[in-house]
């Protein structure tokens, strides 16, 4: 790297932040002609795709779990950084997982594994339309595995 103003490649750090979604910033000064820069530094992630039911392949979207989760989650006493949270996990996992293509109910699972130890409410009313539930019986089921625990 060079100094944006007289290219010389001598400059210190003069302050380092990371930032939630993985950027880490760097204040630097140019030993050469005192000047100051900022620079951002990023990990190059791979594209996961996600595999739909009906076979279509779509971009992963962070936002589209957020959205979903804002939905299971109103009226009840999940903040927003609880949300992003939990969506920042399940991106996580996914990166490690290092695959390619995830199908949606990989994802779907997921969401499931960590709705389930936030909040109950939330986790039944996500799995509700998660697993199509169609009878009451079927809300039955889920209570007594969510009782159980």
């Amino acid at each position: 790297m060079k100094c944006p103003y007289c290219s010389s490649e001598n400059f210190k750090t003069l302050e380092t932040r990371d930032s939630p979604d993985n950027t880490t910033r760097r204040r630097k000064e140019c030993i050469n002609c005192s000047k100051r820069f900022t620079t951002y530094e990023y990990v190059e992630t791979i594209e996961v795709m996600v595999r739909k039911k009906d076979g279509r392949l779509e971009r992963f979207d962070v936002n589209k779990i957020i959205r979903g989760l804002q939905k299971a989650c109103e009226k009840r006493p999940v903040t927003m950084a609880q949300i992003n949270e939990l969506a920042g996990q399940i991106r996580q996992d996914l990166m490690m997982k290092g695959s390619e293509e995830v199908s949606s109910q990989e994802i779907g699972d997921l969401v499931m594994k960590y709705l389930k130890k936030a909040d109950h409410v939330v986790y039944i009313r996500f799995a509700s339309v998660y697993k199509k539930f169609e009878e009451p019986e079927d809300f039955g089921r889920l209570l007594m595995e969510v009782e159980k625990q």
